[in-house]
Formats: structure tokens, sequence, C-alpha cells
């Protein structure tokens, strides 16, 4: 029992016999009545020091800790240089009242944070992919228009293949004269000026030929991203089929940006809303 708890109980003691001295020099009571009162003062100063009592009991705790060798300790409070282990607390009773786990190493921050920072990144992608998804839902109401999305976009494209392939064939033609003039000017001053304009027709004939390559890539990868859109498309189509005939929601549509007042679906690069 603390010292607080002695303390009281003294002073309560005390209290009793000061109130019944002063019972006896009031004036006297019918008879019978001082006794019970005085036994009533006494009952419940007395369970005023249980309660005390039973109080400073509860506070009191014990600490069930293990050192590194792996011993199990039992203490009434944890050393200062063994805060960081894992604790359990325990009431007068033995029974768990409380558990502190070890405190992580600076390692085992770091990796937490890294596990943090990979599922944060995990929740962005995952509101990207939906947000796309809804896109594309939005977007198209059919194959066919994605289709159509696709050669309209693959349209400038090849626009520029064709005009830099006629534009070599002329050079290439061009470069066939310029040649024929240069071995019948051979020995002459005029030749240096048909090496000059041979050297310019290759160095075009260059660019172009870079220009097809570029512009054979980017309709690849325009293909790529169109095919991959229309069997997206198919996947998202036959998912809203299935969540219908089941009578559900279909999970693009429980996105936040699906209700009323979200923001408008972004429409994927070459495409139209019909």
């Amino acid at each position: 029992m603390s010292d607080v708890a002695s303390n009281r109980r003294i002073e309560m003691s005390m209290v009793v016999r000061r109130n019944m001295s002063a019972g006896s020099a009031k004036k006297r009571a019918p008879e019978g009545q001082i006794p019970r009162i005085a036994m009533a003062s006494a009952v419940a100063l007395v369970a005023g020091v249980v309660a005390l009592s039973t109080v400073g009991a509860a506070r009191a705790a014990t600490y069930k800790w293990v050192d590194e060798k792996g011993v199990v300790h039992y203490t009434d409070k944890m050393p200062p240089d063994q805060v960081d282990k894992a604790t359990t607390e325990l009431s007068k009773q033995g029974v768990t009242v409380n558990k502190t786990d070890k405190a992580p190493t600076p390692e085992q921050r770091r990796a937490k944070e890294q596990e943090a920072e990979r599922a944060k990144e995990a929740a962005k992608s995952q509101e990207e992919t939906v947000r796309r998804d809804r896109a594309l839902v939005a977007s198209y109401t059919s194959e066919a228009e994605i289709d159509l999305a696709r050669n309209r976009s693959l349209q400038t494209i090849n626009n520029v293949i064709l005009s830099s392939q006629a534009f070599s064939e002329q050079l290439t033609k061009r470069k066939v004269d310029v040649e024929a003039k240069r071995d019948e000017s051979k020995g002459k001053a005029l030749a240096a000026v048909f090496d000059r304009e041979l050297e310019s027709i290759d160095a075009e004939l260059l660019r172009q030929s870079e220009l097809v390559a570029q512009k054979n890539k980017e309709a690849a990868a325009i293909t790529a991203k169109y095919d991959a859109d229309k069997q997206r498309w198919r996947e998202l189509s036959a998912s809203k089929e299935r969540s219908a005939a089941a009578g559900k929601v279909d999970p693009i549509d429980k996105s936040p940006t699906a209700k009323s007042g979200g923001t408008s679906p972004v429409v994927p690069t070459g495409t139209a809303k019909k």
C-alpha cells in the first residue's frame, strides 16, 4: 500500500475520533440515536479508506518483459534502459491490461516507410487505371469507333510518309541526272559543282529516310495503343454486362468521379466522343 493511502487512513481515523467527541458534547439526542449516527459515520469513513486502498492497489501494476538473453522479468516499473522492449502490463490479479510493442529499429522504420510509399504508389496507379477505364468506356460505344479513331490518328502520319517517299523518289531521279552530267564533265571545273550537288542530295535523302523511319515507329505505337484500348474496352464491356446480369453496380461506376458533380472523363488522345 502506498504512503499516500496510509496517510489518508490516519487522517480519517482522526476525523472519526473528532466526530465522535463532538457528538458527545452536543445536545443529547433521543436514546439510541447517537450510537446509530456514530456507527453510520464510522462505516462511511471506513468505506472511504477501503476505496482509497483499492484505488492504490489498482494503480499498482506489474510489467512483464524479456531481456536480450531471453530471460523473462516481472517488475513494478520498467528500467530506463529497457523501455524500448516489448512489455505486457499485468494487474494485481495477473490479468493483461495493456501491451506495448517493441520499439522498431531504424532499419525497420525505413522498411515500414518504404512499404507505405509503395502502397501509396499502388493506390495512385489504381486510381489512374480507373480514371482511364472510365474515359475509355465514356469515349466509345463500339469497337468500330475505336478503329475509326485509330485510322484518323494514322492518316496524318501516313500522309507525311507518302510525301517523304515521293520527295525521295524525285531526289533519286535528280541524283541519277547529276551523276551523268558529272561523268560528262570529268576533268573540267564544272565537275566540282556536280559533286557538291550530289552531296546535298545524299544528305537530304538520308534525312527523308530517317523521317520515314521515325513516322513508322509512331504509327506502330499508335496502332499498339488502339489495339490495347480495343482489348480493354472489350474487357470492360463484358464486365459491365456481367454486373448488369447479376444486378450489381460495375466497379467503374463506383469510382468517386462517377458520382454527380465529379470531373468529366478524359477522352483518349486522337478520339472524339460522338
